[in-house]
């Protein structure tokens, strides 16, 4: 996919990684339409560094929010190329503190959302020149740490959304993911915490969120590649 002057919905495009991957995207030409929920002012910030990118508000747990959020995108921008399933929820849940209201709260927004996202925009992409959908997920989803299963489990189930929706969707549409590592430490983490993560990564992680950019970039441009994870966490998961 040639980038410039595509359309592209990113959900979560109000911060951390989805700041950068609105931002980046704005610089290469894309027309960008930045989602959030409740972060507000943050998405004010990015629509302006993208040159006043709409902002589309949508609380995504909220059943039908995220075909109606991917219509929006399609009406506000003139279509749609390219969707990034970004946002997420991530909370440390033990596991005898996780209750029904949690587990649906992780999968409602980190799965269902994503899924009904991208079958409502492959519809789009598949009635018009074809698309590209790009699902976040993590290094770690197939080996989770103890007190986050319900967020894992949702990531694990991302997985394998992208792969059976890269074979539901071609050759229209390509779909694939990219699997983050710590390319940023978690907003409310400890100093100690965030060195114990550089130990922990064999390569320095200076620099990790523009290598993740890069990732999400190859994957939308590169047209023989689909139903793939991209794992991007500074070979972490090998230890």
């Amino acid at each position: 996919m040639d980038l410039e002057g595509k359309r592209a919905l990113v959900t979560g495009g109000g911060s951390r990684v989805g700041r950068a991957l609105c931002v980046a995207l704005a610089e290469r030409g894309v027309h960008v339409a930045v989602h959030y929920d409740a972060s507000e002012a943050a998405a004010v910030e990015v629509a302006a560094a993208c040159g006043g990118a709409p902002r589309l508000q949508a609380d995504l747990t909220v059943a039908g929010a995220a075909q109606g959020l991917v219509h929006a995108a399609q009406d506000a921008l003139g279509g749609l190329d390219l969707l990034i399933n970004n946002a997420a929820v991530y909370e440390r849940t033990p596991l005898e503190t996780v209750d029904e209201r949690t587990w649906n709260r992780h999968l409602d927004l980190n799965l269902k959302a994503a899924f009904f996202a991208a079958q409502a925009a492959g519809r789009i992409m598949r009635e018009g020149a074809g698309g590209v959908i790009l699902n976040l997920t993590d290094a770690q989803a197939l080996d989770p740490r103890p007190g986050y299963l319900p967020y894992f489990a949702s990531k694990a189930g991302l997985e394998a959304v992208t792969r059976g929706l890269a074979l539901e969707l071609a050759p229209e549409v390509r779909v694939n993911a990219v699997a983050p590592g710590p390319v940023l430490p978690p907003e409310d983490a400890s100093e100690a915490s965030i060195d114990a993560i550089r130990r922990a990564t064999p390569l320095d992680p200076a620099g990790a969120l523009k290598s993740l950019v890069s990732a999400v970039f190859y994957l939308i441009e590169s047209d023989f590649v689909t139903g793939q994870t991209l794992t991007v966490d500074g070979g972490r998961s090998l230890r």
